[in-house]
């Protein structure tokens, strides 16, 4: 897996999962929803991806692409 797939997928959880979570538990989880679209908005201007940072700190193990 590519690790621009593994951060896509991983930003696509965060906003379905916080939008699960705004619907039945509070709304407030909306935030996280509007954070994530906010590094989405941060990455395309600037480059910078604080989840890559934090898979290359982690060390995950990237393959080639399918």
């Amino acid at each position: 897996m590519m690790l621009e797939s593994a951060v896509f997928r991983f930003a696509g959880l965060v906003v379905l999962a916080s939008l699960a979570l705004a619907h039945w538990v509070h709304p407030g989880f909306l935030w996280l929803t509007a954070f994530a679209g906010f590094n989405m908005v941060l990455v395309s201007f600037t480059g910078f991806c604080p989840a890559i940072t934090a898979y290359n700190r982690l060390r995950a193990r990237v393959g080639k692409p399918l």
